[in-house]
């Protein structure tokens, strides 16, 4: 009877694998708040919270400099965006560390006024899409949404609704907007990584998906750490970091996905 071959783990081709903490500051390039709105998702008694003040407690023994965010409320319900954009717009004027994403309803002409005037500052780090719980198609919306970022060369930070490689034809046509497909979760990433024409899509790693124990390594094996960003979603900061410090990858590749990559391309010091 014949063996079967021993599975061979998926890590980086670097030589440098191991789990030495890097302490490098980290950018959390995907999270929310909730602020008391009757949108805000549901916190679920004394287990999970996304206020605000609880998040940077996390993020302060996670070692997490900066958060790229919109609110739980802008990307879960249609009713009040364009109002949460002005909150997420005051409230990242007036803190440090906290960067807006302009949440833009394409059937609502309004946050595409909101998104025009909010990109001209440098606490906006792009735009958030979320088809699924604002219940449309990029397929029906994506050729008024993605001329309008091109003109403004624009980061498009997009939860997807189908599996992440769908938007390989958008991203193609428009190659002066970057797109992020969030929370990193299987193949169909990396695919959308490889196989876009110009370079220009990233995923996250933010959220659940990221605990399953071969994604990141997997990701990093086929296109390399340079397109991969981190992020929290709200989820325990030092869980969503963990992942990243003791994968099975280099140290660059951490050091790269936990900041430098974000850094290179949301280029703050330019805005």
């Amino acid at each position: 009877m014949t063996k079967k071959p021993v599975p061979q783990p998926i890590v980086s081709k670097s030589k440098e694998v191991g789990s030495v903490e890097t302490k490098i500051k980290a950018w959390d390039s995907h999270t929310h708040i909730n602020h008391g709105s009757k949108w805000d998702s549901h916190n679920e008694g004394n287990v999970y919270t996304a206020y605000l003040e609880k998040l940077l407690q996390m993020n302060e023994v996670a070692h997490i400099e900066k958060m790229f965010c919109s609110t739980f409320a802008g990307v879960l319900s249609t009713e009040d965006v364009e109002e949460e954009n002005e909150y997420m717009f005051r409230l990242a004027r007036d803190m440090e560390c906290l960067y807006q994403w302009v949440v833009i309803d394409p059937r609502n002409d309004k946050t595409f006024a909101q998104a025009r005037r909010m990109l001209k500052y440098g606490k906006c780090v792009g735009i958030k899409l979320h088809p699924v719980c604002h219940q449309y198609s990029l397929e029906e919306y994506g050729d008024k949404l993605f001329s309008f970022s091109s003109e403004y060369g624009a980061i498009v930070q997009i939860h997807p609704e189908k599996e992440a490689s769908y938007i390989l034809p958008m991203a193609d046509k428009y190659p002066d907007t970057t797109f992020i497909m969030a929370h990193l979760g299987d193949e169909s990433y990396v695919d959308a990584i490889e196989f876009s024409k110009h370079g220009n899509v990233y995923a996250d790693t933010s959220g659940i998906a990221s605990s399953k124990n071969s994604v990141i390594e997997y990701a990093v094996s086929r296109v390399g750490a340079s397109h991969i960003l981190f992020g929290t979603d709200t989820y325990a900061a030092g869980f969503q970091r963990g992942r990243i410090e003791y994968a099975l990858i280099s140290r660059q590749e951490k050091e790269d996905i936990l900041r430098n990559n974000a850094v290179r391309l949301f280029d703050l010091e330019r805005r």
